[in-house]
């Protein structure tokens, strides 16, 4: 049985960066010698992100760009917020993001609020207790019934595995309508001091939210969906443990990501995407539109190369990295409400990377 993505909703911190601006700030608190500095702005140059909106930064003088929460390091021993600092920016904002990009959804699909009977919600840069899930329920008017599943700690592509949740709910019961909801605020983990792989990790991440609204293909709407979800699969590439990681530090959240990573996708991504696409009797020339999470330029590089495509391909990719930087799980939501502004008919393939090495992919029907 299929899902149907009714309606779909973004939203995004206050204030939009121009990214060299990012680069001007974070480097009073990464960089140690002149050396740095010039790699650091190489770096940022070459990120593919031309923006990006973060919780923490603010114009205190109506000008400039800043934060007062990252600030210049003391001393070489300054590793900046602790954890715990981060996670009360985290318990702040997640909850009005999340409900912009929710009421947006909602709307655009002219869902009836009483009719939700399930909410899931996706998150890998923070934690609380009661969280966001809760507050979308006070803040929404949601039923007190409505069911609740947090998918959390997946990395970029936790909003596939939410929506495969989705999927089994109303699989279980056609009746069943579903808010997932996704918020990231990756730009509280900002890593001070100096390694190239945060420094990379510091060029690429933002903020944002996005959700949807979902329901059994067996019970269509009056309108057309943004899209009907057809099948979703996982795959964890054999001895890549190393390859990527998301783990809890003292000073906020911290990644590492193998150099190897685009090597290992243009290996092991076709034959396995060959095999995905061959149950539905489809093959990679048969997909009509691609929604390749933009982890970042050599991902996609990597993704045009396994799979034999053309740049064309990945443009509304390099245009949401460019706009929005990378949002981790909320950012495939936000490639696909961008594709949405493109005439495609036929089948939709979602991907997304992330930690263990795992391949995440979703194929789809769009419509319009």
């Amino acid at each position: 049985m299929s899902l149907l993505i009714t309606g779909l909703g973004t939203a995004l911190p206050e204030h939009t960066v121009p990214q060299m601006d990012t680069y001007t700030h974070t480097r009073e608190f990464c960089c140690e010698t002149d050396e740095h500095r010039r790699v650091m702005e190489l770096i940022y140059q070459g990120s593919g992100v031309s923006s990006k909106a973060s919780v923490v930064i603010e114009k205190p003088d109506g000008v400039n760009y800043g934060t007062k929460f990252f600030l210049p390091r003391h001393d070489l021993e300054d590793r900046g917020p602790t954890t715990n600092d981060r996670m009360q920016q985290y318990e702040q904002h997640a909850l009005p993001l999340a409900l912009q990009s929710s009421q947006a959804a909602l709307s655009q699909a002219g869902q009836d609020l009483s009719e939700i009977t399930h909410l899931v919600t996706v998150s890998c840069s923070g934690f609380s207790a009661p969280g966001f899930d809760i507050g979308l329920i006070e803040e929404l008017g949601l039923s007190r019934d409505c069911s609740r599943t947090h998918v959390g700690f997946m990395g970029c592509h936790g909003s596939f595995n939410g929506l495969r949740v989705a999927k089994g709910y109303v699989e279980a019961d056609p009746s069943a309508v579903v808010l997932m909801c996704s918020v990231e605020l990756c730009s509280l983990h900002y890593h001070y001091g100096w390694s190239i792989e945060k420094v990379i990790a510091n060029a690429l991440f933002a903020d944002g939210s996005a959700a949807v609204v979902c329901r059994s293909g067996a019970n269509k709407p009056a309108q057309t969906p943004k899209y009907e979800l057809i099948r979703n699969a996982s795959h964890l590439l054999a001895d890549s443990s190393h390859a990527m990681s998301w783990k809890i530090g003292d000073h906020g959240f911290e990644m590492t990501l193998s150099q190897k990573v685009p090597s290992m996708i243009d290996k092991h991504l076709a034959p396995w995407m060959s095999s995905f696409l061959a149950k539905e009797g489809l093959t990679i020339q048969d997909v009509k539109g691609w929604a390749i999470h933009p982890g970042g330029p050599r991902i996609l590089d990597a993704c045009l190369s396994a799979l034999s495509l053309s740049g064309e391909h990945v443009e509304a990719a390099r245009e949401t990295l460019s706009a929005h930087g990378n949002m981790s799980s909320a950012t495939v939501l936000f490639l696909l409400n961008r594709l949405k502004q493109q005439p495609i008919q036929g089948p939709v393939v979602a991907l997304g990377f992330g930690p263990g090495l795992t391949i995440e992919a979703m194929l789809l029907r769009s419509e319009t």
